[in-house]
């Protein structure tokens, strides 16, 4: 039976009815979105173009900082733009288009976390073999890995959303459609699409934190032989990883593992994901460390050779 829309386009109410207020806070976003671009940008360039950062720790890195750009551009440049606008509105086509790309790049996100937690684990327990495991062949598909199990999971919210008819309320009270605010705007029984996206959503989410979970386990368990040196070291390689992670899984578990509703805090935590998490991970992968900030010297060196030639 055909999917019946007489909706064609959606109100997002944003974060106030207030002009002013909304106004305010895109020049907040403006800035933050400003400088994630600015910030993993800088990050792709610099392990893209140094000879120094050559290790899959960076190849993974300047992939991440990628996705981090990709990721908030989904949602910010539209709450910017909207400021402008006193209708704040966006077509259905747009809508689901929007929830595509957000699940597309946010699946990728926690999979590369995955991968560079597995990554970690190998360069700390496996020194000798590390090398030899994570050669670029291996990163590569492991990158393509992350590519390929974020798009399946979008594909699979998206073809979900897609089937449910839409014929009647059209005002979404978020500042970009997402899965479980959109589901309140469907005219039928939602209960089993819910349950299908808080499966497909929660079983990605938890088999990846378990795998994190395991990976720090060994890999706290494996220090304790280690010395004093080694092992202030090897926590210091690990301790931006987990803060990434803590940053960007503890807000998505709030909003996605739990029954299909949405709640007054839900704008503000997904700030956390969107936004706060690639604005930090610049500062958190780079400011931390010496050989990405040895990098970046090198390479603002070099661009200032050559502007003056």
């Amino acid at each position: 039976m055909a999917t019946i829309n007489n909706v064609t386009e959606i109100i997002l109410l944003g974060f106030s009815p207030k002009q002013d207020v909304q106004k305010t806070i895109s020049v907040m976003f403006l800035l933050m979105y400003t400088a994630i671009v600015l910030g993993n940008g800088l990050i792709v360039v610099t392990v893209t173009t140094s000879k120094g950062l050559t290790s899959p720790m960076y190849f993974f890195l300047s992939y991440l900082s990628f996705v981090e750009i990709c990721y908030c551009s989904v949602t910010a440049p539209k709450l910017i733009l909207d400021s402008f606008i006193e209708r704040k509105t966006i077509s259905l086509k747009g809508c689901i288009t929007q929830i595509f790309f957000l699940h597309f790049f946010g699946g990728t996100e926690i999979f590369l976390l995955t991968v560079m937690a597995y990554d970690r684990y190998v360069a700390i327990c496996k020194p000798l073999h590390y090398t030899a495991i994570m050669n670029r062949r291996v990163c590569g598909l492991l990158v393509g890995a992350a590519w390929g199990g974020g798009l399946l999971h979008s594909v699979g919210q998206t073809f979900l959303i897609f089937q449910l008819p839409f014929c009647g309320l059209n005002v979404l009270d978020h500042y970009f459609c997402d899965v479980h605010p959109v589901l309140k705007l469907a005219c039928s029984d939602t209960f089993l699409i819910g349950v299908l996206i808080i499966i497909n959503g929660g079983t990605i989410s938890v088999v990846s934190f378990m795998v994190l979970l395991a990976s720090y386990v060994v890999i706290l368990n494996s220090l304790r032989t280690r010395t004093s040196e080694g092992r202030c070291k090897a926590l210091s390689t690990c301790a931006s990883h987990i803060a990434i992670v803590g940053l960007f899984f503890i807000p998505c578990s709030f909003v996605y593992l739990r029954p299909c509703v949405t709640l007054p805090a839900d704008k503000i935590v997904a700030v956390f994901y969107t936004v706060i998490t690639p604005l930090l991970n610049p500062l958190i992968y780079s400011f931390r460390n010496a050989e990405v900030k040895n990098a970046m010297k090198r390479l603002m060196r070099r661009t200032v050779i050559w502007e003056e030639k």
